[in-house]
């Protein structure tokens, strides 16, 4: 595995006041195509008991997942799901959305989860929106003879020689994503040769050798099998791979255009009530 930069994710707060640490890169380059991964992770109920009330989107995808906790999606699609641990959400806003995740309390569980947003080509950023979840079918899973296991979140994966298909298809880039949770001392190895970018972000444990722990996000080249190893805490990471978009980004708070004159249109639009409410 050939790490070519790492980053640290840094901590901020979002929606009314929860408290994440994120990941940005919308430069348009160095996450390309995605522009963001912030994740929750806590046992305290007032750090994340705000929520996001309802605020708009156009421009990008949003994937969600839940790992503890869970929280209650709404838009204006007339969606109104529980997304709870081991779930998965994925919207492609297109031309509007407006949504709300609202916190469900788990008293012994805290909550730990990921929203990871995805930048969407031009020609496709005005197309109605899309949603989908994986709450009645559920995420598939491998697991290899280490018991390593990788949880398909989205897109298709080959692990140990192993394939899968995950439980949301057709993100934006051709994006795959995927949780792998590795015991101590445990390794697996999966094929990523079939995208550009390939993306590593840490949420718990260590990397084998290394001083990468939690909170850690490693691009690594594509042209070499991805060899994950834990150390003795064991290893959890998010692998998110697909291909660059290669567009010019213009970006304002919960919008992601091309231009700036579409991002003021896309503030005109929401004004004027074009995205719809929630009902």
């Amino acid at each position: 595995m050939k790490v070519i930069r790492s980053q640290k994710a840094y901590a901020t707060k979002d929606g009314a006041g929860v408290r994440i640490n994120r990941i940005a890169g919308f430069d348009g380059k160095s996450l390309d195509p995605y522009l963001m991964i912030d994740e929750l992770k806590s046992d305290d109920e007032s750090d994340y008991m705000g929520g996001f009330p309802p605020h708009p989107h156009r421009g990008i995808e949003t994937f969600t997942y839940i790992r503890k906790g869970g929280f209650e999606h709404q838009d204006q699609m007339g969606n109104k799901k529980a997304i709870r641990s081991g779930d998965v959400q994925w919207m492609s806003t297109g031309r509007g959305v407006v949504h709300s995740e609202m916190p469900l309390v788990d008293e012994d569980n805290g909550m730990h989860g990921f929203q990871i947003w995805l930048n969407m080509p031009a020609k496709e950023k005005m197309r109605p929106p899309q949603y989908q979840d994986s709450v009645d079918t559920g995420v598939p899973k491998l697991v290899n003879s280490e018991q390593v296991e990788l949880r398909a979140l989205a897109g298709n994966w080959l692990m140990d020689t192993q394939s899968i298909a995950g439980a949301i298809q057709g993100l934006a880039g051709n994006g795959a994503i995927a949780d792998v949770i590795l015991p101590k001392h445990t390794k697996t190895v999966l094929d990523v040769s079939a995208h550009e970018k390939v993306l590593i972000y840490i949420h718990s444990g260590q990397l084998a050798d290394s001083a990468f722990v939690a909170g850690n996000l490693l691009e690594v080249s594509p042209s070499e099998p991805l060899v994950l190893a834990a150390s003795a805490n064991g290893l959890g990471a998010l692998v998110l791979a697909g291909q660059p978009i290669n567009e010019e980004i213009a970006h304002m708070g919960p919008f992601v255009m091309n231009t700036q004159e579409q991002l003021r249109e896309a503030v005109r639009d929401y004004q004027l009530g074009k995205f719809g409410d929630i009902v």
